[in-house]
């Protein structure tokens, strides 16, 4: 019997990493994962799945290579494998937004309909940031701020955009993130703050993308 081919061997592991991926609900634990590391307890109360269902994604996911673990006392604790993980996804999302009519529906439709401007890019921000001229807003809850955010990031979680616009300096520019590309929490503070008369815009992308990119990040006590 003919051995497999060494393409044919790395294409069926090709398979099972894309085989994995094709899950809505692992590709929601990668979006968690993306914002800081988690144990499978905090992951299935941050995705309101069982326990037992979010344990077994992240064992196929880190048969597949997409998620590693470590014990921490008591819990086992997963992360992201790499920063190659999150760029996957992120073409994952690019193909099918360019390539699905359903996709295209909803991102011009929801997404459309609430900011149709272009975002702020990674380098026009830290560009913005170093001349002191914008305003960051992290739009996350406090516990993913806590895991991860980009440096001098004031953590605004949308429920308190209006009970906080006194910490928004007076004519500075907001730039607001959250946790990736189709995050709603940041559309929806960029329309508020926007009817509110301030010049407010998304960044391109979301923690996850930041960190893809090997931008520098800063952690909170929680």
């Amino acid at each position: 019997m003919s051995a497999v081919s060494p393409k044919l061997a790395l294409f069926e592991q090709f398979a099972l990493v894309a085989r994995t991926l094709g899950h809505p609900q692992r590709l929601e634990i990668l979006e968690q994962l993306g914002q800081g590391p988690r144990s499978v307890d905090r992951l299935a109360d941050k995705l309101g799945l069982p326990i037992a269902n979010v344990s077994q994604h992240l064992q196929n996911m880190r048969r597949a290579g997409l998620v590693a673990a470590e014990r921490q006392g008591k819990f086992v604790v997963y992360r992201v494998a790499g920063a190659s993980v999150l760029e996957a996804v992120s073409a994952l999302q690019k193909v099918a937004e360019a390539n699905l009519a359903e996709v295209d529906k909803v991102v011009r439709g929801y997404f459309g309909e609430r900011d149709s401007l272009e975002p702020v890019s990674r380098e026009e921000l830290q560009a913005r940031m170093k001349d002191g001229l914008v305003t960051v807003l992290d739009v996350r809850p406090a516990d993913e701020y806590a895991l991860g955010h980009v440096p001098g990031a004031i953590n605004v979680p949308l429920g308190e955009l209006e009970a906080r616009l006194a910490s928004i300096r007076p004519g500075q520019q907001v730039v607001a993130y959250c946790r990736g590309p189709y995050c709603v929490l940041s559309f929806e503070a960029v329309a508020e703050l926007r009817k509110k008369g301030i010049a407010a815009h998304r960044l391109e992308g979301g923690m996850p993308e930041w960190i893809a990119a090997g931008l520098p990040t800063e952690v909170s006590d929680r």
